[in-house]
């Protein structure tokens, strides 16, 4: 009976020849496109050292971090389907067309068979896009427009990082209990994918509890100063701003902010106040005394106390004498899914690889029992809501998580961002 064959005799039965097909070779390379340069730099050299962190581990050495805690998982630190782990890495600049570039290099010169990373959803789209091109495997980095799994969402590209329409659903109870719902607020928006969805998302959730929105401007990547766009809002009549920034901006644009004097300010009989919906330690350590008291949400925090969450901040802590970032965790998350999933077909094989991850079920990686949804390729799981620390007790220290928001809650219908998956066959 074929149900009763084997696994080892059905690996790689499928379609022999696929792109950078390791077959002849006692290697798999994997392609760590990441933003060594540019606004988001400081993502990209965190999530570079998970990549690496999680080789070390699918090789079989050091602690195995979360091949301990992951679950259900074919992972036993022998590779993946008994190939040792290399890899290839690539500076996005946080550039559309230079994460093109790069990925394209590792994929035609350097025969890599799955490409991640990333910290601009700019970037992830973009890359996804040529991924599937290429018939190779994008398992996204740090993206969280809702573009990534909605209108550009690709049958090559998978997200575990969560995403604006989350961010939204998590941040507006929070807000309601904190702020109230007479609120007038004032966005500045990252002007491209990420910021236009953030921006949406935001806004229509607190428009739900009954806010105003008094006026949204778009501000240019990488803009460094933005004391122009910041003296508007001091006589605009909001009371709250609202930074869809990430990166250096957020810790320029929040800092400038905090300078002006926006958080000593009163207005419409109201304490004004600052909300960054999307936070990550390594912004809250670049903006300084500045976050004490923010509201916004994270995808993963390290004080976490769950078993996946501490054997990761354990082997990172170990390597790197620091704890992991956000961006970290979800890069080496997608590192261990693929090859998982890779070992769970038995194959190499993109499309088999594919219908492995669509619609699998784990725990035991940091945010509790998770879904990777078959229709739009899109994780869920639970959201933190944090608060910049007022009292932290190290230099990492710096976000309080004080809502952990249940998955039910964020959930959404995957039709209504639209976009195809597309074949899974590639024609080459």
């Amino acid at each position: 009976m074929v149900a009763a064959t084997p696994s080892f005799f059905i690996k790689d039965a499928w379609a022999q020849e696929f792109r950078n097909n390791p077959k002849n070779s006692g290697e798999l390379k994997l392609g760590f496109n990441v933003p060594q340069s540019g606004p988001y730099a400081d993502e990209g050299a965190d999530e570079l050292r998970a990549y690496m962190l999680a080789v070390k581990h699918l090789n079989g050495e050091g602690d195995g971090g979360m091949l301990n805690t992951f679950k259900p998982s074919m992972l036993t630190g022998n590779g993946v389907l008994g190939k040792k782990v290399t890899y290839s890495t690539g500076d996005t600049q946080t550039k559309s067309d230079a994460a093109r570039a790069s990925a394209k290099r590792m994929i035609e010169k350097d025969g890599v068979l799955m490409v991640t990373g990333g910290s601009s959803s700019g970037v992830a789209i973009a890359v996804q896009s040529l991924c599937q091109e290429q018939g190779i495997i994008f398992m996204a980095g740090l993206t969280h427009s809702n573009d990534t799994t909605g209108k550009d969402k690709r049958r090559y590209g998978f997200r575990h990082f969560f995403n604006a329409y989350m961010s939204g659903a998590a941040l507006a109870p929070v807000l309601n209990k904190e702020y109230g719902s007479d609120r007038r607020a004032y966005h500045l928006t990252a002007d491209y994918t990420w910021g236009w969805t953030q921006e949406e998302s935001i806004k229509n959730s607190t428009e739900a509890l009954g806010w105003e929105t008094v006026n949204t401007v778009k501000t240019p990547v990488g803009a460094g100063d933005f004391s122009q766009y910041i003296t508007p809002v001091l006589n605009s009549g909001a009371d709250v701003l609202i930074l869809n920034h990430y990166g250096k901006d957020m810790v320029n644009s929040l800092s400038q902010a905090v300078q002006f004097g926006l958080r000593e300010k009163q207005a419409n009989g109201k304490n004004f106040e600052i909300v960054v919906p999307l936070f990550s330690r390594l912004m809250a350590q670049g903006a300084g005394d500045a976050i004490k008291g923010i509201l916004g949400t994270t995808n993963w925090n390290w004080s976490l106390q769950d078993e996946g969450s501490q054997a990761f901040v354990q082997s990172f802590g170990a390597e790197y004498g620091a704890p992991p970032s956000m961006a970290a965790h979800t890069c080496y998350v997608q590192t261990l899914l693929y090859a998982n999933a890779c070992e769970m077909a038995g194959t190499f094989y993109p499309p088999e690889v594919i219908k492995q991850l669509e619609g699998f079920n784990f725990d035991g990686m940091g945010n509790g029992p998770t879904l990777y949804r078959a229709e739009d390729h899109q994780c869920f799981k639970d959201v933190l809501v944090v608060r910049g620390n007022e009292n932290p007790s190290s230099q990492f220290d710096l976000l309080k998580v004080v809502d952990i928001t249940p998955r039910a809650q964020v959930e959404y219908d995957w039709t209504i961002f639209g976009g195809s998956l597309g074949p899974y066959e590639v024609k080459m």
